[in-house]
């Protein structure tokens, strides 16, 4: 308890600090921590984070001050001309002498009832699994076309618009007209969420308004519209309001943006992004055809090595024709020895017969030695076709008949056949042939030219594979 002192003739003295303290003490005696309403005024935020500003009326005003850590838990901002009521005690700032107010919690006048309206529908909606993150759509990987629910005269569209324009200009817009403050609001608003839906006409919803009181952003805490949200078949972005702001749109949406304009930029991937991810397909697309070229390449020359050389067909095509004629000849040979046996041993036969049989015996004889000149006959003539067919496919395979028909062959200086212009080098000696002359050549300048055979198929001309 401060007391005062005693004067010089001996009545009571206070000194200012002691005043002042008596009096603060009083203060909270009387009035302990009280609720007042007021309108900010002067409002300062000090570099400590403390805050200065002073309560009034249409007839008074106190002095107010708010520690940085009691104005940390603020969920608004706090500036001139904000009806708040505060819960604060009341005390005496004793270097001054003025009475003061120090604020413990403040809030927006007017929306306690609001907010609790507000914070039971959450609760009831929550506990339904409105809210769950399992029931929530993702957005498509690719946007091509956006609806916007909002007012057509909101600046929020606006913001949204350009930001569209600018972020990711292919994406088509539509917009779904309906108020976003006012009693009509609600309704209009589910109206036009059902409206985009019939229509499924874009890939995704933006639902936006500008910021505001906990009144003007109160039609987005309507149930129907947050079951409308929750029953959506199109992803829904909620963009409503400032970061600060929440509303059950923003709980019951797909998604949450803190502003209008950070909604625009969720919804859709960017144009630049969008083609750099095109490059990099396009990139590992190429990639993966010069691999599979280069692998086809590798197989080819593979089975290029595994096929035979022209020299060696032909030779062994030869080889199997003079094998064929020997074995025709034996054939032939053979039959003749064995009809021969076959005449001495009927000879024989006929003269060991009698005299009667003879007759029939001969003319037995004389048959079967027409058969066997008949099927000496015919076996001749099959031989013979069959070596005149394989004179013919070895005509074909001939290198001097495909020279009589106006080909070359060229031949390098170690004997080798040719087998592809790129082989020729500067300095090189080669052998030209045709089908009656040779002539050795000493190359000089070699140069890739387009292929004469192909010139009509398009080909480059300075491709010279």
């Amino acid at each position: 308890m401060v007391t005062p002192s005693r004067d010089a003739r001996g009545g009571e003295a206070w000194s200012v600090a002691a005043l002042a303290r008596a009096l603060a003490d009083s203060l909270w005696a009387r009035f302990g921590v009280v609720s007042v309403q007021g309108e900010i005024s002067g409002f300062t935020r000090a570099s400590s984070g403390h805050c200065y500003f002073a309560l009034r009326d249409e007839s008074a005003q106190l002095r107010c001050v708010m520690f940085r850590q009691r104005a940390a838990l603020v969920d608004f901002e706090m500036r001139d001309g904000v009806q708040v009521e505060l819960r604060a005690q009341v005390g005496i700032y004793e270097p001054r002498g003025d009475l003061q107010l120090q604020v413990e919690s403040v809030r927006r006048f007017g929306q306690g009832a609001l907010m609790e309206q507000f914070l039971r529908l959450k609760a009831r909606l929550r506990a339904e699994g409105l809210f769950e993150a399992d029931r929530k759509r993702a957005l498509p990987e690719v946007v091509r076309s956006v609806g916007i629910v909002t007012s057509p005269k909101a600046a929020a569209l606006h913001d949204v618009l350009v930001t569209l324009r600018r972020r990711s200009p292919q994406v088509r817009v539509i917009v779904y007209p309906a108020s976003v403050q006012g009693a009509a609001a609600p309704g209009e608003l589910v109206r036009a969420l059902r409206a985009a839906q019939q229509r499924a006409e874009v890939d995704v919803l933006l639902l936006v308004r500008g910021g505001g009181s906990l009144e003007d952003l109160w039609a987005f805490n309507d149930e129907g519209l947050a079951r409308a949200l929750a029953q959506s078949s199109l992803p829904v972005i909620s963009g409503v309001g400032h970061e600060t702001d929440f509303t059950i749109a923003d709980f019951a949406a797909d998604m949450r943006a803190p502003t209008p304009t950070a909604a625009a930029e969720m919804c859709a991937a960017p144009r630049e992004e969008l083609l750099e991810g095109l490059r990099r397909a396009a990139r590992a697309l190429g990639h993966a055809l010069q691999v599979r070229l280069g692998r086809e390449q590798q197989r080819m020359d593979r089975l290029q090595l595994r096929l035979p050389p022209p020299s060696r067909v032909l030779r062994d095509a030869e080889l199997h024709l003079r094998d064929l004629q020997a074995r025709r000849r034996q054939a032939l040979t053979a039959a003749l020895q064995r009809g021969s046996q076959r005449v001495q041993l009927g000879q024989a036969r006929l003269r060991a017969l009698p005299r009667q049989d003879l007759a029939r015996r001969a003319a037995a004889l004389d048959g079967l030695e027409r058969r066997l000149h008949q099927g000496l006959a015919q076996l001749r003539a099959r031989q013979q076709q069959r070596v005149l067919g394989l004179q013919a496919r070895l005509r074909a395979l001939d290198p001097s008949a495909t020279l009589r028909r106006g080909y070359c062959l060229a031949w390098s200086d170690d004997g080798s056949v040719l087998q592809d212009a790129a082989q020729l080098r500067a300095g090189q000696t080669i052998v030209l042939a045709t089908a009656e002359h040779a002539a050795s050549l000493g190359l000089g300048e070699v140069r890739p030219v387009g292929h004469p055979l192909r010139a009509g198929a398009g080909t480059d001309p300075g491709d010279c594979s």
